[in-house]
């Protein structure tokens, strides 16, 4: 039932969707009710079946309204994590679809962005999804603006990219509606004394990640980054930082320990294995698109790195499909 003034917000979980992404995007909700000592929000669980969903971490959370129940709701955000490529549901679909013709804002957090796609919600709109899923949702859906942001929100289609990002997103909003006052004593409560704009990288730079400072070796992990499907030879890369392919490979031995062209191959396949765990694309598009000339080098790489084949390495998922529950092939348990 709505309530007059307060906005309702609802909340769909996906199985193995990420807890802290949920948190991020309700617990300002909470804040805020109770900094301003009155409802301004209240919110709504929903799952596919009505029954408890389970998050990556293994919690129950129990849906707080029944599927086909969305009177009131103003904003409906997915909240999803690992192995949302396996979720194929034209009913959750047609459900996306009737709230945003009825002018709900949808939304998503972490790797809801993609069932927001499969259910053609971001048509014409930019949006954002967690970094490790940015290619494989861009190789699935090749006519969406796929940014690399913390946060989009584009007219009544809003998507963060998971982890805190919602925190960020969330104090966005709170401040859009009702002053930026409230969304700083919000984010001083969750100790998060700067609110990131929307255009902050996801990804912890370079430097702090491989603990280096060199600009030209900072510039080469660039390069092979921005190349990893048509990819460079070591001459290319040394050429475009202004080195010569001896200097380079002196470089990456003194700073890194290893070779550029060892190194180069490990993006690529760090690459493909978010894409074989986070898309449905096959194992030859997926050597594609990292550069491999053939599924048959592409595979002995990967095992080599990894210890198993793609094909083990997808079958390995622990993680199960969401069914239509009315479907006589439901899965049960």
């Amino acid at each position: 039932m709505e309530v007059q003034g307060v906005e309702q917000i609802g909340f769909f979980l996906v199985p193995d969707f990420s807890m802290l992404s949920f948190a991020a995007a309700v617990e300002p909700l909470r804040m805020a009710n109770r900094i301003k000592g009155r409802p301004l929000y209240r919110w709504h669980l929903y799952g596919r079946d009505d029954q408890p969903v389970l998050a990556s971490n293994g919690m129950p959370f129990t849906p707080t309204r029944s599927f086909t129940d969305t009177e009131g709701i103003t904003t409906m955000i997915v909240v999803a994590g690992i192995g949302a490529d396996l979720v194929k549901d034209e009913g959750l679909n047609r459900w996306l679809r009737q709230l945003s013709r009825k002018q709900v804002t949808v939304g998503s957090a972490s790797t809801g962005s993609l069932l927001l796609a499969r259910a053609g919600i971001l048509k014409n709109h930019s949006c954002t999804i967690h970094w490790e899923n940015k290619e494989s949702l861009q190789e699935e859906f090749p006519e969406l603006r796929v940014t690399g942001e913390l946060y989009e929100v584009d007219d009544k289609v809003i998507s963060c990219s998971g982890g805190l990002a919602g925190l960020d997103m969330m104090l966005h909003l709170l401040a859009l509606k009702h002053g930026e006052r409230l969304a700083n004593d919000v984010a001083e409560q969750c100790i998060h004394p700067n609110i990131r704009p929307a255009h902050e990288s996801q990804r912890m730079a370079i430097q702090a990640r491989l603990n280096i400072n060199h600009p030209r070796l900072v510039r080469a992990i660039e390069v092979m980054r921005n190349h990893l499907e048509e990819v460079l030879s070591c001459h290319e890369v040394a050429e475009r930082i202004g080195l010569s392919s001896r200097q380079l490979e002196r470089l990456f031995k003194q700073q890194l320990g290893t070779t550029p062209a060892s190194f180069y191959q490990d993006l690529r396949l760090e690459k493909a294995h978010h894409l074989l765990l986070q898309s449905s694309l096959s194992t030859l598009q997926v050597a594609m698109a990292c550069g491999f000339a053939s599924t048959s080098y592409f595979s002995r790489c990967y095992q080599q790195k990894y210890g198993l084949t793609p094909k083990n390495a997808r079958q390995a998922r622990r993680v199960k499909p969401v069914a239509d529950p009315r479907s006589p092939q439901a899965e049960q348990g």
